[in-house]
């Protein structure tokens, strides 16, 4: 590793901790309905929509009522995305003529543009014409949405006392396109079209190459597809290499914004936790240990991609890892993103995941394996961590023998209970689905890579739709019957399975009375209990998914080191 690839990626993390407060202090305005500097103009809009629509701004929902509208909100999404994809050559903004999309690959855009997995079993840029890709646009806006409002509960669950009701879920969803999503995206458009993305309507562009054949580029509102698509941590760029694509990520510069704008929200909510339940301790010590697990991961992975291939050193070439890189961020740059497109969740990539050392395609895997906690998603990140901190206070409250508290609310067997399953759920379903991929014949089929790797994409492919994060390694046929279905099952039980009793949760404790704390309480605050909540998520994650990554790229790993090549068919 060098020194200047290694300082950049602190100096990556300093920024991330310098955005925390301000991000943080913006969305306690919005959602605490404090004064802000866009309330003249939105705030009117609000009023509008809740009069046109019927919601009553002060009527709040019970955390079964909440549910059922988050519910209802992704349904009618999935149901308007699929119908525009199987109309799609009779509508217009089709300048390539793009022909209807089949059912099977309808179903499963729908199912992952729907619950912000945007994982793609197809090429954007030559399946989905100017106007569908403008309907995914729309729901990369709406999708992070049921991750924030799920969030938005699960505090307000800590934080109220002996109350009934979790907020509106309605006036959530209003607030957060009308404040964040928006006026965040919109910025973020304008700096990306000035860094190099195309914003047009324009018909595709042939081009002659210096070799003699043509090629046909793409164009379209790229800059503004490439800002909510980062910002909402969707992934699901307008080009099917993302990242990698120059229109999509002209420079180191764009690469950089890019990554500064997917982990603004879900970096800034944290600070928001430790707002709202009076004590900005608990949200530093939360953010403490995802950027602890997340900096790790990152020098983890950039030290196997410096290290090289040594089958390739067997025979005399020397140096890093460049396979499936882009030469234009070298080894640093695509391990940062690489790291960052699992452990924040959007799919994005800026490099071949395949293509990736088996030890950095184990720190992506794990990332999504252990409910990527490690900053995730809007929404679903913290949410998963404090599902974690629950645990953890448990876990302590065991070996000093003391009924555990967090946030002074006393942590009771349901909650409990609710947390494990909400962490096992998601396990179950990426290994059921995985062990049904390499046993069947469909499964089978669809693995092009022999040995190790291919355990590694069947794994990786439902990690990442169990997860809702949309990245992929390659060597899996995506587009095959069995693994659009399959993958489409896993994004709607990753969507679905934990918020149920994350939810329960929230509804249990919101019911509580705040108990003081004495000298007997652990505080959940500091370098201690960041380090128990750090220790909680790699042994729970080890026991679930270790023997799984030991038959996958550990295995892989071990087998290369000693000289041993998985070749031939699949």
């Amino acid at each position: 590793m060098t020194v200047p690839g290694v300082l950049g990626i602190l100096v990556f993390v300093a920024a991330l901790i310098l955005i925390a407060k301000p991000v943080g202090l913006y969305l306690y305005g919005v959602y605490d309905q404090r004064r802000t500097f866009l309330d003249p103009v939105m705030r009117p809009v609000e009023r509008l929509i809740y009069r046109v629509s019927g919601v009553r701004e002060d009527k709040e929902m019970r955390w079964t009522e909440y549910f059922l509208a988050i519910l209802a909100f992704n349904v009618v999404g999935f149901i308007v995305l699929y119908i525009f994809l199987r109309v799609q050559a009779a509508l217009p903004f089709n300048p390539a003529h793009m022909k209807d999309v089949g059912p099977h690959v309808s179903f499963n855009t729908a199912v992952s543009f729907m619950s912000n997995t945007n994982w793609q079993a197809y090429g954007g840029e030559s399946t989905m014409s100017y106007f569908s890709q403008t309907m995914l646009m729309v729901q990369q806006f709406l999708s992070p949405i049921t991750g924030m409002g799920m969030i938005l509960a699960f505090i307000r669950g800590l934080s109220r006392k002996n109350a009934n009701t979790l907020g509106n879920f309605w006036v959530d969803l209003t607030r957060t396109v009308l404040w964040v999503s928006l006026p965040i995206a919109f910025v973020g458009a304008v700096v990306l079209i000035a860094l190099g993305n195309p914003q047009n309507w324009n018909a595709y562009v042939t081009a002659h190459t210096l070799q003699g054949p043509k090629q046909v580029i793409a164009q379209g509102p790229v800059g503004m597809m490439n800002a909510i698509m980062q910002l909402g941590d969707n992934g699901g760029g307008f080009f099917n290499m993302n990242a990698g694509q120059p229109y999509e990520t002209a420079s180191a510069a764009s690469l950089m914004f890019q990554l500064i704008l997917g982990f603004s929200i879900p970096i800034g909510l944290t600070y928001y936790f430790g707002k709202v339940v009076k004590d900005t301790r608990q949200g530093w010590t939360i953010l403490g240990a995802m950027l602890a697990m997340f900096l790790g991961g990152t020098l983890i992975m950039y030290h196997a991609e410096v290290l090289g291939n040594p089958a390739l050193a067997h025979l005399g070439i020397h140096g890093p890892n460049m396979e499936g890189k882009e030469v234009r961020f070298g080894p640093a740059l695509s391990s940062l993103f690489e790291t960052s497109t699992t452990a924040v969740s959007w799919g994005s990539t800026a490099a071949a995941n395949d293509s990736l050392m088996p030890i950095g395609g184990l720190v992506a895997l794990f990332n999504m394996m252990s409910g990527e906690v490690i900053v995730g998603a809007w929404g679903v990140g913290l949410l998963g961590m404090l599902a974690f901190a629950i645990l953890a206070v448990f876990l302590a409250g065991l070996m000093v023998g003391r009924t555990p508290e967090y946030l002074g609310k006393k942590i009771q067997s349901y909650e409990v209970k609710m947390a494990v399953l909400a962490m096992i759920v998601p396990t179950f379903v990426i290994l059921g689905l995985s062990a049904w991929a390499v046993t069947s014949k469909g499964g089978l089929a669809g693995i092009f890579n022999p040995g190790p790797q291919g355990l590694s994409e069947v794994l990786y492919a439902f990690s990442s739709g169990v997860g809702n994060n949309g990245s992929a390694f390659g060597g899996l046929d995506a587009a095959a019957p069995f693994y659009t279905w399959t993958v489409a099952l896993a994004m709607l039980f990753g969507r679905f399975a934990m918020y149920v009793p994350a939810l329960a949760i929230a509804g249990s404790l919101v019911k509580k009375q705040a108990v003081p704390s004495g000298t007997g309480t652990m505080p959940t605050h500091g370098v201690l209990f960041a380090g128990l909540l750090t220790a909680t998520v790699l042994i729970v994650g080890a026991l679930d998914v270790f023997p799984a990554l030991a038959l996958g790229p550990l295995a892989e790993h071990f087998a290369l080191w000693s000289g041993h090549l998985f070749g031939g068919g699949a």
